[in-house]
């Protein structure tokens, strides 16, 4: 599978565009849908993933999802098999998307490199406690796509748990 990061949007909102075999799944598509449609190229669009429904996250979805005639959040194909987990915390609806076979999570802003997301804009510090007490049970080797900045591993992020919990 190949993964491809595009920065959207003032915010610098990391939209991901996941190919395989002719096929996309899209994460999170923040903003300027012809720089999204520009990446997806000739692959069919076979769904879309939303981390949370944060303007930075969603700014080109309805685009998207009319242009290439999709849903959210309900994916069933072979090409793409991944995990939903409800990660709340940044805001109620956070949600981390696993895909096991590739050892890769997408979570929004749920997690980042060296920090988590703020917990003031739709979510709560109690939520988020819990989701960083669910995610340290998966494996130190996992990469982390998060919502902005680089990527990360799951088990250089376990060691700033304690900074947050």
């Amino acid at each position: 599978m190949e993964i491809k990061k595009v920065i959207v949007g003032p915010l610098e909102t990391n939209c991901y565009i996941l190919k395989n075999n002719n096929e996309c799944l899209v994460i999170d598509p923040g903003a300027d849908f012809p720089k999204i449609k520009k990446e997806i190229d000739e692959n069919k669009v076979v769904g879309c993933l939303v981390t949370h429904f944060h303007q930075d996250h969603i700014e080109a979805l309805e685009e998207l999802l009319s242009y290439y005639n999709v849903e959210i959040n309900n994916i069933n194909n072979n090409n793409f098999n991944f995990i939903m987990l409800e990660t709340p915390g940044h805001t109620f609806d956070s949600r981390t998307f696993y895909f096991p076979k590739e050892k890769i999570m997408f979570c929004g802003d749920f997690l980042f490199k060296n920090g988590i997301g703020r917990t003031d804009l739709g979510g709560n510090q109690k939520d988020m406690i819990n989701s960083l007490h669910e995610i340290e049970k998966y494996d130190d080797e996992i990469t982390i796509y998060p919502g902005h900045g680089p990527s990360t591993t799951l088990g250089q992020e376990k060691r700033n748990f304690s900074l947050y919990i």
